[in-house]
C-alpha cells in the first residue's frame, strides 16, 4: 500500500490542511487528493494546489482510500456522524484530546484510525509530528500514514496515555519559542541591532542550535557546557537565566499545557 496509489480525502481547509495538502502534492498528483470544506474562500485558496474541492464531506469520504480530519475538534461530532458510514477508510485525526475510542465510538462497524498530532511548523515542511494507534491498523496502514506524515517534517510514535504529554513539548511548544526569538530579538534591539536584523540573528541561532542537538545527538546540558567559557559572557547570561527561574517556568509552563490536554480529553 504505496502512498502514489492512494486516493486522499481532506476534510478541512485550515491552516493544518493546506499544510498537508502542500506536502502531499509535492509526493502525488493533486489529482489523487480532494478537500471538503463549507467556507468557499477557503477552497478557494487551497485549489490553488491543483486538487479537487467540494463542500460535500460525503462526497471526500465515499472517493477516498485514507480520510484525513483535519478540522477543529468541536467540528468532530458533526463531520463524524456526517461520515459514519465509510468504516472501510483509513482516518488520520490531527485533533488534540480526542481518544482513538471516541473517534471508533461514531461508527457502527470497526474502523481503522491513527491519531496524530502535527504542530505548526508543518506549514513549511519542518513540522515535528506524534502519531499513536491500536490493534486495528495494520503495519501497512501504519507506513502509509508515515509517509503522509513525512510530507509535513518529521514524526514519532508514542503511546496514547503520552499524548497529552506531548502536547506541551510538540503541538504547543512553538509559542514558547516564538516568545523567545521575540524576546532575544528586543534584547538585541535594546543594545542597538536594527530590529530586521534582530529577529533574523534570533531565529536563525535557534534553528541552528535544534539542528546541532539533533544532528550531534549530545547531551543538550554538554552542548550548553561548551558554549560556556570560563568567566565569559555566555556563563553570566546563563546565571541570570537561573536566578530567573527559566528552566523553572518552562516546566511549569508545559506541565499547565499537559494538564489542560487531559482535562480537555474525550
Amino acid at each position: 500500500m504505496k502512498l502514489s496509489e492512494q486516493t486522499i480525502g481532506v476534510i478541512g481547509a485550515g491552516n493544518m490542511a493546506s499544510a498537508i495538502v502542500k506536502g502531499l502534492v509535492s509526493k502525488i498528483s493533486p489529482m489523487q487528493i480532494t478537500v471538503s470544506d463549507r467556507s468557499e474562500d477557503k477552497l478557494q485558496e487551497i485549489a490553488s494546489y491543483g486538487v479537487n474541492i467540494t463542500e460535500d464531506n460525503c462526497q471526500v469520504a465515499k472517493q477516498s482510500d485514507v480520510i484525513v480530519l483535519a478540522v477543529k475538534p468541536n467540528i468532530y461530532p458533526f463531520v463524524l456522524e456526517e461520515i459514519k458510514e465509510y468504516s472501510d477508510k483509513l482516518y488520520l485525526t490531527i485533533a488534540p484530546g480526542l481518544s482513538l475510542a471516541y473517534i471508533k465510538s461514531f461508527f457502527d462497524k470497526p474502523v481503522r484510525v491513527i491519531r496524530t498530532m502535527p504542530n505548526m511548523p508543518a506549514q513549511v515542511n519542518r513540522g515535528m509530528t506524534v502519531y499513536t494507534y491500536d490493534s486495528s491498523v495494520s503495519e501497512e496502514d501504519v507506513s502509509l500514514a508515515r509517509e503522509i506524515l513525512f510530507c509535513l517534517g518529521d514524526c514519532t510514535y508514542l503511546d496514547e496515555k503520552l499524548l497529552n504529554a506531548a502536547v506541551a513539548v510538540n503541538g504547543s511548544a512553538p509559542a514558547y519559542v516564538f516568545m523567545m526569538i521575540e524576546a532575544m530579538a528586543d534584547a538585541a534591539v535594546l543594545t542597538g541591532i536594527p530590529r530586521e536584523e534582530a529577529y533574523f540573528l534570533a531565529a536563525k541561532t535557534i534553528e541552528g542550535s535544534a539542528a546541532m542537538a539533533i544532528d550531534t545527538n549530545i547531551h543538550p546540558a554538554k552542548l550548553k557546557d561548551m558554549v560556556c567559557s570560563p568567566g565569559g559572557t555566555t556563563i553570566e547570561a546563563v546565571k541570570v537565566l537561573e536566578q530567573k527561574g527559566f528552566r523553572a517556568a518552562l516546566m511549569e509552563a508545559m506541565k499547565k499545557c499537559s494538564d489542560k490536554s487531559e482535562e480537555m480529553s474525550k
